[in-house]
């Protein structure tokens, strides 16, 4: 995808390594150990597009069958402060960053022209890499998490490092893959916006374990098709393949394709993000039409 040519967005911080708070054991060893001394937090909690293609192996079947339903997390709490730096740290200053800034500056400029022609004023995201461990709205981020949203400030979480292991893990390569997780987790700071998640969030506390994972793969999948809006906006920038690396990277982050991988046979009342085919086709209906009321999952069929 070609971003060279844009300003990288200002609305980004760096927390470097070691800003978060600990859930027990060091920042970023991973394991499955520490896997499971995160498991009520993840399942107390939205998490992102990333989170569960990272636990992989044998963590990712205790992460299926342990149980419980995925809520959002609760607030709706302004931004926090917007700049370049997070003390001595610096953003966008790695090829990776300055690729997931240009991605952003792509979504804040798409997603402000959808606001306006629907009268309304679009209050961009905030985009923070942390190195390993990190700290958030919502709690602490860990890099076994990947990328998520937190609704309580609004930001977007990042370990960069995730891109690497999306791309040798699940084989998800390309920079279209990584621009299609940010522009799926922008999405979710849509569904923010628009009283979407705060809605689902009341929902799921009185709903069943089934009723709130069913919720939540509407809330993923609105978040893939938004991602297709945006990528359809950007048409002009799209190079030959990128369609092929987005749709390959939705797939690969399916339930259904995740649990096979992890010797598991899928179940779908255990879904909390939709089937691989479900992805690839909410990703391509929004790239198909540009258009985000077509993105209703709540209103029509997910399949």
């Amino acid at each position: 995808m070609r971003l060279d040519d844009l300003d990288p967005s200002k609305n980004v911080r760096d927390q470097g390594s070691g800003s978060g708070r600990g859930f027990g054991g060091g920042g970023g060893s991973g394991g499955l150990g520490l896997l499971l001394s995160f498991l009520p937090m993840l399942l107390g909690r939205k998490m992102g597009c990333g989170t569960i293609l990272l636990i992989g192996g044998v963590a990712l079947a205790f992460l299926y069958l342990g149980g419980g339903g995925l809520q959002l997390a609760d607030g709706t709490g302004a931004t926090g402060s917007q700049s370049q730096s997070y003390g001595a740290n610096v953003a966008c200053d790695t090829q990776e960053e300055l690729f997931a800034c240009q991605v952003l500056a792509s979504t804040e400029q798409t997603w402000r022209k959808l606001f306006e022609q629907q009268g309304e004023r679009y209050r961009p995201t905030t985009l923070t890499f942390y190195d390993q461990t990190g700290q958030s709205g919502c709690g602490a981020a860990q890099a076994a998490m990947g990328p998520f949203y937190c609704p309580a400030d609004q930001g977007v979480y990042l370990d960069t490092s995730f891109f690497r292991e999306m791309s040798t893990r699940l084989g998800a390569k390309g920079d279209f893959a990584q621009a299609y997780v940010i522009a799926h987790e922008v999405g979710h700071h849509i569904q923010n916006l628009a009283g979407v998640a705060d809605q689902v969030n009341k929902t799921q506390r009185t709903a069943s374990t089934a009723e709130g994972n069913a919720l939540q793969v509407r809330m993923e999948l609105q978040a893939d098709c938004y991602a297709g809006v945006w990528a359809a906006q950007n048409a002009d920038r799209m190079e030959p393949g990128d369609v092929e690396e987005g749709l390959n990277a939705a797939h690969a982050i399916g339930d259904d394709t995740l649990m096979r991988g992890a010797g598991q046979r899928p179940v779908e009342s255990m879904f909390t993000h939709g089937s691989s085919e479900q992805r690839r086709a909410w990703f391509r209906k929004g790239l198909q039409t540009g258009d985000p009321a077509t993105c209703d999952t709540f209103l029509r069929g997910v399949v």
